[in-house]
Formats: C-alpha cells, sequence, structure tokens
C-alpha cells in the first residue's frame, strides 16, 4: 500500500469519455484521488453521489476529484449518466495503477478469496506527494472527513 508523504505514482488512465489523463497535467492542484470497487452498487453509488454533492466545495479549494475502477469506460459513462454525476471517473481495467498504489489485494467473502479493489482515499498536493490516506473505507461520512482533512492540509 501507499504511504503517506510518498510521492504519488505517475499515472495515464481514460476517463469516462475516453480522454487520457494523467498525474503530471495535474500538478498544481490538489487532488482526491479514490479507488472503490464498481460502479453501480450502492456503496460506490453512495460515495459517488457524496463526492459529486461536494464537487463545489473542493472546487473551491482548488482541488480535484478522480474516482479510479477497474470498469470500463463505457461503464463509467453509464454510471455517470444514470446518477447524473459530476466527477472524473477513470478506467484501470488492466489493474495496473490500482496495483502501484497497492489497492489491488486479495479479498475475501463468504470463505471466497479472489483480487479486488480495496475501497481507498487519498489526498495528494500540488507538489504530487500523498498528504493523507484512508485505508478500508466505510462511506458513511467518509467525504466529510476528506474535505475536513483537505482544510486542515491547506491551513
Amino acid at each position: 500500500m501507499i504511504q503517506l508523504e510518498q510521492k504519488a505514482p505517475e499515472f495515464c488512465l481514460p476517463n469516462q469519455d475516453d480522454v487520457e489523463i494523467c498525474l503530471r497535467d495535474l500538478r498544481g492542484k490538489w487532488i482526491v484521488l479514490y479507488f472503490y470497487p464498481k460502479d453501480n452498487t450502492p456503496g460506490c453509488t453512495t460515495e459517488a453521489c457524496e463526492f459529486t454533492e461536494a464537487l463545489p466545495e473542493f472546487s473551491n479549494m482548488d482541488a480535484i476529484i478522480l474516482g479510479v475502477s477497474a470498469d470500463s469506460t463505457k461503464k463509467h459513462r453509464n454510471f455517470i449518466e444514470k446518477k447524473e454525476l459530476a466527477i472524473t471517473l477513470l478506467s484501470d481495467e488492466e489493474t495496473t495503477m490500482m496495483q502501484e498504489y497497492g489497492v489491488w489485494q486479495l479479498k475475501k467473502n463468504y470463505g471466497k478469496e479472489y483480487m479486488g479493489i480495496v475501497r481507498t482515499t487519498l489526498i495528494i498536493n500540488p507538489e504530487g506527494i500523498v498528504k493523507a490516506l484512508w485505508e478500508k473505507v466505510r462511506v458513511k461520512g467518509h467525504v466529510e472527513a476528506v474535505q475536513e482533512e483537505l482544510r486542515r492540509l491547506q491551513a
């Protein structure tokens, strides 16, 4: 798993509109980068909707929100349209980026083991350094916690 104060690993991934988004192009901005398991599932929908609701406040803090899952760009488009999301979703179908960030891990569910995404959120500062990290995120109250931490980091 990536650590605090570590330089965020570089990435270039397609967003929901098949436009490549690269970390290097986002230098100078605060980034809220969150990893989630799957589009259109209850927890992931709640998280995406809450980040969308909070987007104006994050924008006022010069921060962008990027959600990442292994879903295709087409699934992301459908998710965004269906739930009227305003955030950017990145597609890591090969799981390369998720492996570099350490969020692609062995999971257990009902006695079965499988590789999957551990719900994780990071705040990356304008210089590309990880300044905050939440692992195994519980969705309830999470967006507020991220906002508070971003405010604290910028103070």
